[in-house]
Formats: C-alpha cells, sequence, structure tokens
C-alpha cells in the first residue's frame, strides 16, 4: 500500500494542526523528531511513495534519495529547496513539490513590523524604560520616506502594498523586473531609500549579494530590513540590530495552510495532477 511519511515534524506543527485530519484516509507514519543522520533518514522513508518534508535540516541528498526507490514525490512545506538535491530527484523521477507564496501576508506583515521596531526605536526605548530611564528619543516618520524593495516576487509585492499604504514612496529593484513599479538599479535604491528591505531567496546568485559597499551607499540613519535567509546578508553580531528567528511567517493561520498545501500536493499528485512542482 501506498504510504506518506513525515520523517521531521520536530518542533511539531503538523501533528497538532487541523490539516492533519486531511490525511485520516490515507496510509501514513509521522516522526515528531529529527532524524540523527542520513542513516536514520532513509530508515524512516525507504518505504514511502511521498514524503511530506516539514524542517530544511533534514536534507534529501543524492545518497538519500539512492536508498529510496520507491519514492515518487517530496512535498516541501515552505519554498526553499536548498535541502533537496534536485538533480538527482529529477534524474530518479521523483517530483519535488512546495507551497508558494502561502505565508507572504504574515512575512510581510513582520517586515513591516520591524521597519516600525527600528524607526521608532521600539527594544531600545523598551529597555531603557525598563531599567527606570525615559528617554525622549527623536524617532523617525515613514510617511514620506523612501522604501526600497529588493525582490518583487509574493512577499516583496505585499511589503510595496504595505509600505504604500503608510505613505512611502516605493522604489524596487528585482533579478525579474515584472509589474507596474518604479524601477532603479540596485545602486540606486541603495542610495536614494531610507528603508531598504530585502525579499529575493537564497541561491547562488545571492548568497553575499549585499555587501560592505552597498552599505556604504546608505543615507546616514537609513534603516536596512532583512526578511530573506540570513546568509544574503549576515548582520547577527552587530549592535544596533533588531533580531527576530526564522518565524516571521509561522502565523497560525499560515501555519495552517501551509500544511494544508502541502497535503494537498501529495493527493494532487497521486490523482495525476500534480500541483505546485518546483
Amino acid at each position: 500500500m501506498a504510504l506518506i511519511v513525515i520523517p521531521d515534524d520536530a518542533p511539531p506543527v503538523m501533528s497538532r494542526s487541523d490539516a492533519i485530519q486531511h490525511l485520516r484516509d490515507d496510509d501514513h507514519r509521522l516522526y515528531e523528531t529529527l532524524p540523527a543522520d542520513s542513516t536514520e533518514l532513509v530508515a524512516r522513508i525507504a518505504d514511502a511513495d511521498a514524503v511530506i518534508n516539514i524542517r530544511a535540516s533534514t536534507r534529501f541528498t543524492a545518497g538519500v534519495l539512492a536508498e529510496c526507490p520507491r519514492l515518487r514525490l517530496i512535498s516541501i512545506w515552505g519554498t526553499g529547496t536548498d535541502h533537496v538535491d534536485l538533480a538527482a530527484a529529477k534524474a530518479r523521477g521523483i517530483t519535488v513539490t512546495n507551497t508558494p507564496a502561502v505565508s507572504a501576508v504574515a512575512v510581510a506583515e513582520h517586515t513591516l513590523s520591524l521597519i516600525f521596531a527600528v524607526a521608532k526605536q521600539t527594544v531600545n526605548i523598551d529597555r531603557a524604560v525598563r531599567h527606570g530611564e525615559w528617554p525622549r528619543a527623536m524617532v523617525q516618520q515613514l510617511h514620506g520616506k523612501t522604501l526600497g524593495v529588493i525582490g518583487t516576487g509574493a512577499i516583496g509585492r505585499e511589503v510595496i502594498r504595505l509600505g504604500t499604504g503608510i505613505g512611502m514612496n516605493v522604489i524596487a529593484w528585482s533579478f525579474h523586473q515584472r509589474g507596474d513599479y518604479q524601477w532603479v538599479t540596485l545602486e540606486d535604491l541603495f542610495r536614494r531609500s531610507d528603508v531598504v528591505s530585502v525579499h529575493v531567496r537564497q541561491s547562488a546568485e545571492t548568497l553575499g549579494m549585499i555587501r560592505a559597499e552597498h552599505f556604504a551607499m546608505m543615507k546616514r540613519g537609513a534603516i536596512f530590513i532583512n526578511t530573506a535567509r540570513g546568509r544574503i546578508s549576515p548582520l547577527r553580531l552587530l549592535p544596533n540590530v533588531v533580531l527576530t528567528p526564522h518565524a516571521a511567517g509561522i502565523t497560525r493561520e499560515a501555519t495552517e495552510t501551509g500544511l494544508a498545501m502541502a497535503i494537498g500536493n501529495v493527493l494532487a499528485f497521486r490523482g495525476g495532477k500534480p500541483v505546485h512542482v518546483v
């Protein structure tokens, strides 16, 4: 019988979701711990024809795929595919799907919250008040300022909508310039923007794409926001940074929708009409 395996639901999201009810009529197996290594991953999925992948720390290498001859589908919860050897999957006839744009609104809202947090110095002021101080910081007003958006996929487009909604003037740069936006060069974007917000996916083209010379172009006091992958611009050790974990898209609404979509991708594939194929 065909088997669906969820090998890496840790910390648990699928097992606690409403979405898992969509699997009630299908033979499935769920593990609430991460596989310790590739050997344990293979042991968990060797009998599966479909895998629903929850955590990007679970890596589907060429070696792992070679040990799973029955596997026909990897359904990823999320959009990133850098943990899957896509070439090896294609060579073995394994389809890979993801859940595109499902967290776009959540991540865009998180981006806007970070813009406000930095512009209004919310974290520093909160910390000072808790220590008995009463700071009268001259914070920034965002209305009328220029927002530069790097990457105009689903998240970038939503950030543009929100930025425009609070009265910001938006300029944009993207690898693929589609849509009626005010397009500028990357260098011009850094020079003109009061807020720069990055929304490109992690790839060979984007690793390290934001460099020291780009920061040198920015206005004094300008704000830089990165809700893309951290390796695009590592800033963790700097003191003038507001940090949040990789959780911008983990709202209950987006999580339930994404998990249901990941399951739906399996059911659609089995029905002969695959969707959201990478």
